[in-house]
């Protein structure tokens, strides 16, 4: 057998060195492709880590500026409550005065008035909280006085005086139980709400009271 030579036609003419220089840059590129993407992904960690640091710390921030508007809204909570009791105080101040007056112009005879009074039961326990209460022989007028009512108040008073009626059942007390809310500011619907539910609306006018009863009207009677 007679020997032949293969003779190898390689790209573009190059010899078996200049591809395998091709071959070593490739590889190299490849490489450097690789430490960059190494190098960027351990820069995304650190800047994901440094966002979450400043996220932590945004929260944080959060967190205290919350807290320290909650102390803020209880300090103020605390000074409108403050503010609403001041008010409520000088609002049975101008009341108490003139208001058995007013409700004998309307045809009551009330002779005796207490403020604050405290209903206790036969156990001695307090049961109810009454503003101003007028009394008689036959009726009982109960006031409930507030620097501006609102309609919650006056289903509030209904249940106080239902109260202060089996209170007197239990007593053989037989008068009959009337009601009113008084008011330095009241609106025309907390008004309404107060008439429609047979209670008389009080309110300050100057330097006194006023006793509103519109055509038609008719009290609850307990």
């Amino acid at each position: 057998m007679s020997e032949t030579t293969a003779n190898f036609d390689y790209p573009n003419g190059a010899t078996p060195a200049e591809i395998w220089a091709i071959l070593q840059s490739v590889a190299e590129q490849q490489k450097e492709t690789e430490r960059l993407m190494q190098e960027n992904a351990k820069q995304q960690a650190q800047r994901q880590k440094e966002i979450e640091r400043l996220m932590q710390e945004n929260a944080e921030q959060q967190a205290q500026r919350q807290k320290e508007i909650d102390r803020q809204m209880k300090i103020t909570d605390k000074k409108v409550g403050e503010l609403s009791n001041r008010f409520g105080e000088l609002a049975e101040h101008m009341v108490a005065p003139s208001i058995r007056e007013k409700f004998n112009a309307l045809g009551f005879t009330f002779g005796e008035v207490s403020r604050d009074k405290e209903i206790v039961d036969a156990e001695g326990n307090g049961i109810a909280e009454v503003d101003i209460l007028l009394e008689n022989g036959d009726t009982v007028m109960v006031v409930e006085v507030k620097s501006k009512p609102k309609q919650n108040d006056v289903e509030d008073h209904i249940k106080r005086i239902e109260i202060l009626r089996r209170r007197a059942d239990t007593r053989n007390d037989t008068r009959e139980f009337q009601g009113a809310i008084a008011g330095a500011i009241m609106t025309n619907e907390v008004r309404r709400h107060i008439e429609k539910n047979g209670l008389y609306p009080i309110e300050q006018t100057g330097d006194t009271v006023k006793i509103s009863v519109p055509e038609g009207f008719k009290p609850r009677r307990w």
